[in-house]
């Protein structure tokens, strides 16, 4: 993907090919006037993005939302969409207490904010047709990568992703309540000024509350530096829930189900991960991330609601 051309869409006057910020995904700092600003990607459905964290930002949420240039923002390069941030200055997040709170309470109100229908028409999720040949793909991969690091997978985890395959047409036809959410909320994608700031919103849909809640839980740590290199701790959690619950009551439908949430976005979220990056599983931190995630996969049940 040519950097210098997807500047040029947006004005900026650049000559030599950038150096993306990120390891993943094209994302460009660079100088507006005497700003500093993010050029990145973004999903599909662009302008529904743009109007609900447009939305987000006017009920006092720190959020980035589209920096006014000469021309439009987002653009659209090549069938993708770009857009141009503000770049947020700040600490980051290092796992204190305060700062899981703080974090917590931040997607309590985040969710507080959702409509009870999809009024931005946001991507709404449909993931429930996982299969158990996908399992014995994406474990096979897992396996493969953890014995080139020296490392053996309990073979409980495979048990346990065969049986939540089970579960999803329950989890689809159960009804849970929805929310607009960033969908992504995890320490990577917070600075702390010092109270927490969205600088990445772009993965927002219209998602069951609970899978949205597990993600935070399973993957807030994951490619962070300064984060611990494993999940919440029960205590931890309970921090992080204490300030989300200052803003949501979560429903009894919502409790009953949690144990198969969990699971589901394991399956969904986590064993794709795990699968796709060999590369990771040679990295100490994600090793460990990984590792603990496999260990909470096995035995969650003291994570609750």
């Amino acid at each position: 993907m040519n950097g210098t051309q997807i500047l040029n869409i947006f004005d900026f006057d650049v000559e030599e090919e950038p150096v993306s910020i990120y390891p993943y995904s094209p994302v460009y700092r660079v100088k507006y006037g005497d700003q500093d600003v993010v050029v990145k990607r973004t999903q599909s459905r662009a302008e529904s993005v743009m109007s609900y964290t447009n939305m987000l930002k006017d009920k006092g949420i720190n959020v980035v939302t589209p920096v006014k240039l000469q021309v439009d923002n987002p653009q659209k390069y090549e069938d993708i969409n770009f857009v141009v941030y503000p770049f947020i200055e700040g600490e980051k997040y290092s796992g204190k207490d305060n700062e899981i709170y703080e974090a917590g309470k931040m997607l309590g109100q985040i969710h507080s904010y959702s409509h009870v229908s999809n009024e931005y028409n946001l991507l709404e999720y449909d993931v429930y047709d996982f299969n158990k040949e996908e399992v014995e793909e994406g474990m096979e991969a897992i396996i493969l990568h953890a014995e080139k690091a020296g490392i053996r997978i309990d073979p409980g985890l495979k048990t346990k992703l065969l049986g939540s395959v089970a579960n999803q047409q329950e989890l689809y036809d159960a009804g849970l309540p929805h929310v607009a959410t960033p969908h992504d909320f995890k320490a990577n994608n917070l600075v702390l000024i010092p109270e927490p700031y969205l600088i990445d919103p772009d993965n927002a849909g219209w998602i069951p509350r609970i899978f949205d809640l597990a993600l935070a839980l399973l993957l807030f740590h994951n490619e962070h530096e300064e984060a611990p290199d494993r999940v919440f701790t029960i205590d931890e959690w309970e921090i992080f829930l204490s300030g989300y619950k200052e803003s949501i009551v979560l429903t009894n439908q919502e409790k009953v189900f949690w144990e198969k949430a969990k699971q589901h976005v394991f399956l969904d979220e986590v064993m794709w991960l795990m699968a796709e990056y060999e590369e990771d599983w040679q990295k100490s931190s994600q090793q460990k991330l990984f590792m603990s995630l496999i260990h909470f996969m096995i035995d969650s049940a003291n994570y609750r609601l």
